[in-house]
């Protein structure tokens, strides 16, 4: 806590609470429980850094309908992860440095390298995003989804799994379409329960027209709880092609490869149980009511386990490929 205070990234006590208030070293011990102290704290600062400038300059901040001018920071604060040499007048670009040196103190540059890429992927997910607030456009499910696997956040936070467990997978095996389908899978997931948890604070906010409800509401032209059902179908059929994939990718994999698929499994299952109970997604500093059946659960088994790819979606399908593994 006294590196967010110190860190110069919160302009408030009142953001400095909200940092605070994500939980982070919670968050990502649940996706890497065998860490070691060291490398965890720098992997859950990153997340603790990554929640504030979303906050801040993403979602509802004054740069959150103006994509040109977070497009530059989005430069700046790229290449501030890129090299400690760059020079940045935003208040997030000090402490992401601090936070890359780090990094780079006890990592090897393969996974540097790799994390410094899926940071740039993410920032290119928000610009979109931001572009469809300013222009008011609701995209279609597709294109949802597609900017989701970006813009949730999800490439860097899987990222830093090799960052903080210290084992480096064989790019031979990192890169084989059914492992970069199973990380696609594990992101996509994690966002869509992201979706549901945030969903009654955005409605109350007015900040949902980028949650997946809302946009299958448009997509379907169906009401609210309607559309809650179909994304959760959608979560379940996703869930249920990366366990039948990883099943047939994990007798095979080297010893790094399966902490890794390990990690994604533990991220999916951490992420829902840390966002079931965080503060971020509460709305006006309590729960909504539990009668309300929009609530996220735990089930038994899943809401749709019909095979093959998801309906509306081809930029998914081929998670489905039939030759993947």
């Amino acid at each position: 806590m006294q590196w967010i205070a110190d860190s110069g990234m919160c302009a408030t006590e009142r953001e400095r609470a909200s940092a605070v208030a994500t939980h982070s070293a919670d968050f990502f011990a649940r996706f890497a429980p065998v860490a070691d102290e060291d490398r965890l704290l720098a992997a859950a600062l990153w997340v603790y850094w990554g929640f504030a400038f979303d906050d801040a300059r993403c979602d509802s901040g004054p740069l959150s309908s103006r994509p040109a001018q977070f497009n530059a920071l989005a430069g700046q604060v790229q290449r501030a992860c890129e090299t400690d040499s760059a020079a940045g007048t935003d208040r997030f670009v000090g402490a992401l440095q601090d936070i890359m040196r780090r990094f780079r103190g006890f990592a090897a540059p393969t996974q540097v390298s790799r994390f410094v890429h899926a940071h740039r992927a993410w920032l290119s997910g928000v610009a979109w995003q931001i572009g469809n607030q300013a222009a008011g456009r609701m995209p279609s499910l597709d294109d949802f989804l597609t900017m989701r696997l970006l813009s949730s956040g999800g490439e860097p936070t899987f990222a830093l799994l090799e960052l903080a467990t210290g084992a480096q997978v064989p790019d031979h095996e990192l890169h084989r379409p059914a492992v970069r389908a199973l990380t696609e899978m594990a992101i996509l997931v994690a966002a869509l329960d992201n979706d549901r948890h945030s969903l009654h604070k955005e409605l109350t906010s007015g900040e949902s027209d980028q949650n997946l409800s809302v946009v299958l509401m448009q997509e379907r032209s169906c009401g609210l709880q309607e559309a809650v059902t179909a994304g959760t179908a959608l979560r379940d059929r996703v869930l249920l092609r990366f366990v039948h994939l990883h099943d047939r990718v994990r007798p095979t994999a080297s010893t790094e490869l399966a902490g890794y698929l390990q990690g994604l499994r533990h991220g999916m299952r951490g992420n829902n149980e840390w966002g079931l109970r965080v503060p971020r997604y509460l709305r006006d500093g309590r729960w909504p009511d539990e009668t309300d059946d929009t609530l996220p659960t735990w089930a038994e088994e899943p809401s749709d386990s019909r095979p093959g790819p998801v309906e509306g979606a081809p930029s998914l399908a081929w998670w489905w490929d039939a030759d993947l593994a």
